[in-house]
């Protein structure tokens, strides 16, 4: 490991993850290829998330697990959204309050 044994601070962890991350991706010939697998099981979970006993016809049940891949990204953006004006008025609370 860069820097020798001693212990990492969270943020050197996370920035030689990206680091590693960045250089990988950078070796990377086939980009769809070495993410195909998770997308197919994202779709695969929101499928059965919509039809877990899979009565469903084919179209019909991957046209709600779209709908539902929808939602579920619009509620992470949504509680991003809320987290991070949180955090805005933490800090203004902070700088206010001479912390």
């Amino acid at each position: 490991m860069p820097g020798g044994s001693r212990r990492l601070t969270p943020e050197q962890r996370s920035s030689l993850a990206r680091l590693a991350a960045y250089t990988s991706w950078a070796n990377t010939v086939d980009r769809a290829e070495r993410t195909r697998r998770a997308r197919e099981a994202a779709a695969t979970r929101f499928e059965r998330q919509v039809d877990p006993r899979n009565e469903l016809d084919p179209t019909t049940r991957r046209q709600r697990a779209e709908s539902a891949r929808r939602a579920h990204f619009q509620r992470m953006a949504y509680l991003s959204s809320l987290a991070r004006r949180r955090k805005r008025q933490s800090s203004k609370r902070n700088t206010a309050s001479g912390r």
